[in-house]
């Protein structure tokens, strides 16, 4: 499936998705990467750390192209569902949050990398495998933390 790594691509569509249970919460990131005929040649579920929905979206953007440079395309389509991302990076919107300025930064300046860049605001719908890779990535980090032990039976209470 990932085999076309070091060929070169005129053009490669992105989809990314980032989010948190909690705002900030436990967070994680889902990339996918397609060829121009729609053939997918990249995937990634991350688990990223405790941040916000909003850097999720951005750090999941960051990613996706890095990980598209390996392709060599001169066009790429990002397709993203975080409409506060999108519009600022159109530069419709101002970046505010501090926390946001460093991660835009360095989009802009990965996205000066391709000749043409196409970035559409899209509805979750259209990004459901992203965003569920997005869950995996939560989920199994969750899934890590939790330890639980069962007792067979308890001989004294310990609670008076």
């Amino acid at each position: 499936m990932y085999g076309e790594k070091t060929k070169k691509h005129k053009k490669i569509i992105l989809f990314t998705d980032g989010g948190s249970k909690g705002n900030p919460g436990p967070a994680g990131i889902g990339i996918l990467i397609f060829n121009k005929d729609g053939k997918l040649i990249k995937e990634v579920s991350e688990f990223i750390g405790k941040t916000t929905n909003n850097v999720a979206e951005y750090t999941a953007l960051l990613r996706g192209l890095e990980l598209s440079k390996e392709f060599n395309a001169d066009k790429i389509e990002i397709k993203c569902d975080s409409k506060l991302m999108v519009n600022q990076l159109k530069k419709k919107w101002k970046v505010k949050s501090p926390n946001l300025k460093p991660l835009y930064q360095k989009v802009r300046l990965l996205l000066s990398a391709y000749r043409k860049v196409n970035l559409i605001h899209v509805p979750r719908s259209i990004i459901k495998a992203a965003d569920k890779l997005v869950n995996k990535a939560i989920n199994s980090s969750l899934d890590k933390d939790v330890e639980v032990h069962f007792v067979e039976e308890e001989t004294e209470s310990t609670l008076f």
